[in-house]
């Protein structure tokens, strides 16, 4: 019989193997970028370039909770608002990222700017820039320790540390793709003690792209591929397919390479406000451990239009 002794140990393991490098090793790579299954309504925060491209005030929440039963898991907040400014092809934005994993917090502040241009009578090429503050909490005090460590005795509060990154975007009425690397500078994070160690951050690759078929009049389907690039980590490939029916009701599926299977779900209440939600089950030896019941995700975004008159026809990313 599993005790829920025993399901406490077990989530221990599992996140001592997931973190325990940083505090092990004389310089390891630090835990990088949020993962996210509806990157294509969270484009922002990935792609700088996106930023004022949906032609109005468009602010998104999302929240996603990974590996559901394992205490001390991954847990991820984005909170981002982002507009065109003026008539002269700059847009602004804001974005909020919190990620929690166990006694690990990182907090990035970002601002991020876009210049666009028109390419065709329907084409925009965005160039995009982000700056990042960014927040490092280690709380060691919260590590239930059996054979007590002189090097985890010090938590790391606050610590600060600033990011630059750029992005590429192109987008038409039916289809898009970027390229972007939100995070530029390879900060270094220290630890002093008896043994000091550095968790180095990495660049992040990102190439997004997507387009919008028409199946019938009232039948939409909308593929996108998301792949992330960093060194030292296998290549990411998210797969997805989704099918929209009235620009109302959406479902569909993804798939992320030798990693896991996703459903999705999306429900336009009006034309201004969109909610969508993400499960995803692991294929991976994780997925079978114990108490692991997948991950979920839900995404809310409202856009700020006055009037219908303000979009000349429907935006679907």
């Amino acid at each position: 019989m599993i005790t829920p002794n025993l399901k406490l140990q077990v989530t221990r393991v599992l996140l001592l193997l997931i973190f325990g490098g940083f505090i092990t090793c004389n310089e390891i790579n630090a835990q990088q970028d949020a993962q996210y299954t509806q990157y294509m309504y969270n484009t922002m925060s990935v792609n700088p370039g996106y930023a004022g491209s949906r032609g109005h005030v468009s602010a998104a929440l999302l929240h996603r909770s990974q590996w559901i039963g394992l205490d001390g898991a991954p847990k991820t907040q984005t909170f981002n608002i982002h507009s065109p400014i003026g008539y002269r092809g700059v847009g602004l934005g804001l974005s909020i990222v919190n990620d929690q994993i166990g006694p690990t917090s990182e907090t990035y502040f970002d601002i991020d700017f876009s210049y666009t241009v028109y390419t065709s009578n329907e084409g925009r090429l965005s160039f995009g820039l982000k700056g990042s503050a960014h927040l490092l909490d280690i709380r060691y005090s919260e590590l239930n320790q059996i054979a007590p460590d002189n090097d985890l005795q010090s938590d790391v509060d606050n610590q600060f540390s600033p990011n630059v990154g750029a992005g590429v975007y192109y987008h038409t009425q039916r289809f898009y793709a970027g390229i972007s690397v939100p995070r530029i500078l390879e900060t270094k994070h220290f630890k002093e003690g008896p043994t000091p160690s550095t968790a180095k951050e990495q660049m992040n690759f990102y190439l997004i792209t997507g387009y919008v078929w028409d199946l019938n009049d009232n039948l939409k389907f909308k593929p996108s591929i998301l792949t992330k690039a960093v060194k030292g980590a296998p290549l990411q490939v998210d797969l997805s397919a989704n099918f929209m029916l009235n620009e109302k009701f959406i479902l569909g599926a993804a798939y992320r390479w030798d990693a896991a299977f996703s459903g999705l779900v999306g429900f336009s209440v009006s034309n201004k406000f969109l909610i969508g939600m993400a499960y995803d089950r692991e294929i991976t030896e994780l997925g079978n451990a114990l108490y692991n019941d997948g991950s979920f995700e839900v995404i809310l975004r409202y856009d700020f239009i006055s009037t219908q008159g303000n979009l000349k026809s429907p935006r679907f990313f």
